[in-house]
Formats: structure tokens, C-alpha cells, sequence
């Protein structure tokens, strides 16, 4: 099943053109909740077995992220409000999270589960409001708790996330020029020639990476109960301020979270928080209209 955000990044990255010797070995797949690719210039036998061991940890972090697979850590803990021994990996994106829920001023809160399975079902959204708060959030290395009748979703910071774990596997495996898309773009070694999509207007900009990682959203992508952008303004009514929101960091686990929080904020704001933030990450901001905007 490829999930709301995922949705998203299939059509907004694409395809890599570095310039080597040989061609790279390319593998793909599904993950996450999107297609997912590994391109590595590498040996063949030396590819094979770097790929099985993604392989491997993507299995693993599905049954951790997952919000449609019952079994999942995440699932646990929205039945029952709190997850005992946490993996240390569902802990870290616990922690990253609140580092961007904090970035944010809250534009990026991981809460907003109840309410947009609410609208993505057309119901009122009103009695589901009082349980956004990350602030209700408690975590541990040894606890996760939830407010009562709170609710997580990782779809908007999970898939960067993964990425980076992907990415760090190949490095440990002796590999220096890779491209990793786990639903998000993080690219290493060499230069890697990626495009910016939009769903409206095509492709708006093409972007070099080079130890870098990009993540997209585009909110009306993909719309819920009554048009509503499955992703949720949380700090007021409105529609989102842009068509689409690229934003390139050092992690992909912050690039993907930002791209999410900025789809409502406005220039300024996006600028202050990229300011804020080490790395000097970047965004590319499409307009309604089709302008670019760069910050």
C-alpha cells in the first residue's frame, strides 16, 4: 500500500545521472509504504550483499513504523498507549521528532494521527482536536507513553529516517557512492542528479546532491473526505501556502520532516527555521501559481 506521504515523493524525485566507468547496480522495491530503489557503483557480488542487508533492515523497520501492520511497535503503541523496551531505532525517531515538533514552533506534530483518520473518513474532526499535543508525549529508552486517546502516525519523518539507517548500512559496507530512496532521496559520494516535481505544474527544478539528502511534499497530492490536503494544517484553518515544499538538509530524517511542517508556513517562517537549524538546509518552495521560491 503506498501511504499519503508516500504517495508523494514516487512522483516527486527523479531518476539519478552520475557519471562513472561502469553502470551502478540498481535494485528495487517496495517499503514503507513506497517504491523504494538503492543505485550503488559498486561490484556486483559486493552490491548483492550490501542490498540484502537493507533488505533486511527495511523488514525490520516496518515492523517497527508501520501504521498498517497491527503488529507493528507503532501499532502497540496506539492500542495501548504505551510501548515498554522500546527498540532503540523506534526511541531515536521518537527523539527526532520532538527535536522537530520543537523546530517547528509544533507545525510538526506526530499526534495529528486521531484527526486525520477522522477526516480521511468524513467525520467530524472536532471531538479529535484536544488530542493533538506532543507535549502529552513521554519517552524514555525504556518507556513511550501516550496521552489518553492520542494516537502517533511516523509518516512524515519515518521514511527519512530510514533512509539515513540505509545509508549508513552501505557505508559500513565499504561503499562511498551511493543513492538511497527509502520515499526520500540521500545521496552520497558522488554527485547525483535528482528532479523536483510538482503534481501540477511537472518537473520545476533540478537539484545536484552530494552528501546530502532531499525530501518533497506536496499536501493536495493526494486529498482526504471533502477535499481536505491529507496533510493537516495544525495550527488553524486554511489551505496550505504551497503546491509543493522540497527541502534539501545532512539527514533525510530532517529534511522529510521539515518538508512536512512548511507545506502551511509562509517565507519568512520557513527561512527563520532553516536558520535555526545546523546543516543550512535548504527548501524550494512551488506556489499555487507555479513560482519558485528558494531559501
Amino acid at each position: 500500500m503506498i501511504s499519503r506521504r508516500r504517495f508523494l515523493t514516487i512522483s516527486a524525485a527523479a531518476l539519478a545521472t552520475p557519471a562513472m566507468a561502469s553502470a551502478p547496480v540498481k535494485w528495487q522495491g517496495v517499503a514503507m509504504g513506497a517504491e523504494v530503489s538503492l543505485t550503488l557503483d559498486a561490484p556486483p557480488e559486493i552490491a548483492k550483499t550490501a542490498i540484502a542487508q537493507v533488505r533486511q533492515l527495511l523488514a525490520e523497520c516496518e515492523s517497527l513504523f508501520s501504521l498498517y501492520d497491527p503488529f507493528s511497535a507503532l501499532s502497540q503503541l496506539n492500542k495501548d498507549g504505551v510501548l515498554l523496551r522500546p527498540d532503540p531505532r523506534f526511541h531515536r525517531l521518537i527523539t527526532h521528532s520532538d527535536r522537530m515538533h520543537r523546530a517547528t514552533n509544533g507545525r510538526f506534530d506526530p499526534t495529528v494521527q486521531p484527526l486525520w483518520s477522522a477526516l480521511a473518513q468524513g467525520q467530524d474532526p472536532y471531538p479529535f482536536q484536544h488530542l493533538i499535543g506532543w507535549e502529552q508525549v513521554t519517552c524514555t529508552p525504556d518507556r513511550i507513553t501516550l496521552g489518553a486517546g492520542q494516537a502517533l502516525t511516523l509518516n512524515g519523518i519515518a521514511q527519512g529516517f530510514v533512509t539515513d539507517l540505509a545509508t549508513q548500512v552501505l557505508v559500513d559496507a565499504g561503499l562511498t557512492d551511493v543513492l538511497v530512496n527509502i520515499g526520500e532521496f540521500r545521496g552520497n559520494g558522488r554527485n547525483w542528479t535528482l528532479g523536483v516535481s510538482d503534481p501540477e505544474y511537472g518537473l520545476v527544478q533540478t537539484r545536484m546532491l552530494r552528501n546530502r539528502a532531499i525530501a518533497t511534499s506536496s499536501p493536495t497530492a493526494m486529498t482526504l473526505a471533502d477535499g481536505q490536503p491529507h496533510i493537516v494544517n495544525l495550527q488553524g484553518a486554511g489551505q496550505p501556502l504551497w503546491s509543493t515544499v522540497s527541502v534539501e538538509a545532512d539527514e533525510a530524517v530532517t529534511a522529510d520532516a521539515l518538508s512536512t511542517a512548511f507545506c502551511y508556513a509562509d517565507a519568512y517562517e520557513i527561512a527563520a527555521t532553516l536558520r535555526a537549524i545546523d546543516g543550512a538546509p535548504t527548501a524550494i518552495c512551488v506556489g499555487h501559481n507555479g513560482s519558485i521560491t528558494e531559501l
